[in-house]
């Protein structure tokens, strides 16, 4: 028995560990070429013969064709932003259908849940001419624009933090109200401060949607490179007239963008541990 215990550890071990080099195979190779010397997207060698720095370095300095900087920072506002707005909205929500009981209430939930299956780019078209009718598609309204599009539609996606919610035990709100707290006492003291592991779940993933979207933010910012994000950037350095010289810095760009977030996780994986376990659980 024990033979075959060990064996199956080897064996689990072994598999564990081939689909983490699958995993990092990846990532490692983009690293790699965001160090490459020569110039283009292809070479004959999986790894670059020659190493330097300057791509990092020209991401910055070369902003005539492509200001990686501006975007950067572009995608960041609006990345707090939107945190802010879609934190707001999923825990206002989750609360109100977790702890309150009103008319329309399982309708609401049900419409939620039916438009959460449907992908969310097949509303752009309307939703860019809803944003030109109201002139937020022109100038320094773009990254207002791209905030509400990015955080309106989060009150929809409530059920997980619901769930949560749904495990706090309503004796607390009972005995808070008997207190004399009121709603939003109770919503601010005791409910937040338990939620704390959901919060810092949300937070990670609302903030990582200005990261990764592309298809709302070319729709509505469209050649306006000053109000570009870092995926329109990224996408911008492969074009057929920019990518010979700008491959290995994409390559670079790439990295760049991953580091927010990988930072971001890292400062609250234990928390957001616990949401998973959490949510699941609700």
């Amino acid at each position: 028995m024990r033979k075959k215990r060990i064996l199956a550890d080897v064996l689990s071990y072994s598999f564990l560990t081939l689909l983490a080099v699958v995993w990092l195979l990846p990532f490692f190779w983009l690293i790699m070429q965001s160090f490459r010397k020569e110039p283009g997207q292809f070479i004959d060698t999986f790894l670059p013969k020659n190493y330097t720095f300057d791509n990092y370095i020209r991401l910055f300095t070369e902003t005539n064709v492509i200001n990686f900087s501006r975007m950067f920072m572009n995608t960041f506002v609006i990345a707090v932003f939107t945190c802010i707005l879609s934190t707001f909205f999923v825990l206002g929500v989750s609360y109100c259908t977790s702890r309150l009981h009103f008319k329309m209430r399982r309708p609401y939930m049900n419409m939620a849940l039916v438009l959460n299956l449907f992908p969310g780019f097949m509303s752009m078209i309307a939703v860019y001419f809803i944003l030109k009718a109201l002139g937020l598609t022109e100038g320094a309204m773009i990254p207002v624009a791209l905030v509400i599009v990015f955080s309106a539609g989060a009150g929809t996606q409530f059920y997980v933090m619901k769930g949560y919610m749904d495990t706090i035990p309503k004796a607390l709100d009972e005995a808070a109200s008997l207190d004399g707290c009121t709603r939003w006492q109770i919503f601010t003291k005791i409910t937040l401060p338990l939620s704390k592991p959901m919060i810092i779940y949300q937070i990670v993933t609302s903030f990582m949607v200005p990261w990764i979207d592309f298809i709302f933010a070319r729709i509505i910012v469209r050649a306006e490179s000053k109000y570009y994000t870092v995926a329109i950037g990224l996408w911008s350095m492969l074009e057929k007239e920019y990518v010979w010289d700008w491959y290995t810095r994409f390559c670079a760009g790439a990295v760049l963008v991953s580091i927010p977030v990988a930072i971001l996780f890292m400062i609250t994986q234990k928390y957001y541990r616990e949401a998973m376990a959490g949510g699941v659980k609700g």
